[in-house]
């Protein structure tokens, strides 16, 4: 895995309800994060042999299942969500589902070892569970991921990640975004972000 901190915010989700939801057994926090977290291992495993496009293609569905994007999505744009009309909305949503996709798929890029320990769930503010887990390194060292949860209506989705107890992905992704948006609106932030894609992985 690449040396720097891969951010885990994503963007556009389709609501699937698992076999295990259509029988009344939602997907819990921790299976959420466990099955994301097994994904990004696949992933991890792959990079010595496939490019990143085929990584990207495995990590979007994740991606897709495991975050409530349109809710992140909303956030992180503040009071702009409500001006946009549903087509910017969508666009906005679909691009930054494509440039965190593509980010994981390109920090991800080797494996030495390294796997996720599960440490423990706890009730956090606002009805949400915080799913605290470590990515341990080929050297033992360790990095704490803190995923926080919520029960939606289609079952536990994550909303935000805190990496190493520092300040969460969705703050910095609402403090960036935010100062785009009031330069060069819904449009100019879309253009950004599916470029910083193309970039990263070219279609």
């Amino acid at each position: 895995m690449s040396k720097r901190k891969a951010p885990f915010c994503a963007l556009s989700i389709v609501f699937l309800i698992s076999s295990n939801a259509l029988y009344g057994a939602a997907p819990s926090p921790e299976l959420v994060v466990s099955k994301f977290q097994n994904l990004l291992t696949s992933a991890m495993k792959m990079a010595n042999t496939t490019a990143p496009k085929k990584r990207y293609q495995l990590l979007a569905p994740a991606i897709d299942s495991a975050f409530h994007l349109p809710l992140m999505t909303k956030i992180v744009t503040g009071n702009r969500w409500k001006i946009a009309n549903p087509e910017s909305r969508q666009q906005l949503k679909a691009a930054f589902r494509r440039m965190s996709a593509s980010i994981l798929a390109t920090l991800f890029d080797s494996y030495n070892g390294e796997y996720f320990e599960y440490i423990k769930t706890i009730e956090g503010p606002s009805n949400t569970k915080l799913v605290i887990t470590n990515l341990v390194k080929a050297d033992k060292s360790r990095i704490e991921l803190l995923y926080v949860t919520h029960d939606f209506e289609g079952g536990w989705r994550i909303i935000d990640v805190i990496v190493d107890k520092g300040i969460s992905e969705l703050k910095v992704r609402k403090s960036e975004y935010r100062q785009i948006l009031k330069k060069s609106g819904f449009e100019g932030l879309t253009k950004l972000l599916n470029t910083k894609a193309q970039n990263l992985i070219p279609d």
